[in-house]
């Protein structure tokens, strides 16, 4: 559907008390003119403990699926997705006041950019908020930057993939999220790097809940086996693509 933003949220059971915040943060959000949102919100799992925390609101479409961690319920939900950009919003998270529309004008304007990320502010139990000093300058990321940058340091973004928006045709030729137990949206980070050019906002345009129960908090995160196995097949996959000298996004 034409001037959409289909916002992406997977979600399940300790999270849930989390999307009232999230949705908040949607309804405030001002769009250009002719601009509205879609909430696809899709659990990992199909248990009773998501749904009654769903908002009652007609342009949430909500579903449930086998457990498969958060890439397979972010992927699967694309078939719900009918917007021409795709926004990842995490169920804990929050978008901060003309996120949307920020995301939206660069992506109308600059036909050259396949995706944007902005700044991300990290929200922490007491209510205080820590920015990330390494941010890069407003404007277009080159393709294959993130990756230089990411392989240079240990395997850590310049941009945060929390606040990626992106043209949902270009997801969907990637294949989506990475069938990862974690770092899923990293992967897509880096294959859209691979092929095409970003940007990246100045402005705060999420605030990162930082909580005990989210899944980067967990020891299994950090395994170092599994951990070292994500990010040789991350950049296994963005160095294949970037290879690929005919597979190049090419706006129309």
């Amino acid at each position: 559907m034409a001037n959409t933003v289909s916002v992406i949220t997977a979600v399940h059971g300790p999270a849930a008390e989390f999307l009232s915040d999230a949705y908040k943060s949607l309804v405030e959000q001002e769009l250009p003119a002719g601009w509205d949102w879609q909430w696809v919100i899709q659990e990992d799992g199909q248990t009773d403990d998501v749904a009654p925390h769903v908002p009652d609101d007609p342009r949430i479409s909500f579903g449930q699926g086998r457990h498969g961690r958060a890439g397979m319920a972010r992927t699967i939900s694309l078939a719900r997705a009918t917007g021409e950009f795709v926004k990842v919003l995490d169920a804990d998270d929050m978008l901060t006041p003309g996120a949307l529309a920020r995301d939206v004008a660069v992506l109308t304007s600059r036909p050259d950019v396949a995706w944007t990320t902005s700044r991300v502010l990290d929200l922490l139990p007491d209510g205080s908020t820590v920015g990330f000093d390494q941010d890069p300058p407003e404007g277009p990321i080159e393709r294959g930057e993130v990756l230089r940058h990411w392989k240079a340091h240990n395997y850590r973004a310049q941009v945060h993939p929390a606040t990626l928006c992106a043209r949902r045709e270009l997801v969907l030729a990637l294949g989506g999220w990475m069938a990862l137990p974690a770092s899923e949206d990293t992967g897509l980070l880096m294959a859209l790097d691979a092929v095409s050019r970003g940007w990246f906002t100045a402005e705060t345009g999420l605030l990162y809940r930082k909580w005990p129960g989210q899944s980067t908090s967990q020891a299994a995160h950090v395994l170092e086996t599994e951990w070292e196995a994500r990010m040789a097949v991350i950049e296994a996959r963005a160095e294949a693509l970037s290879a690929l000298h005919a597979w190049r996004f090419d706006p129309a």
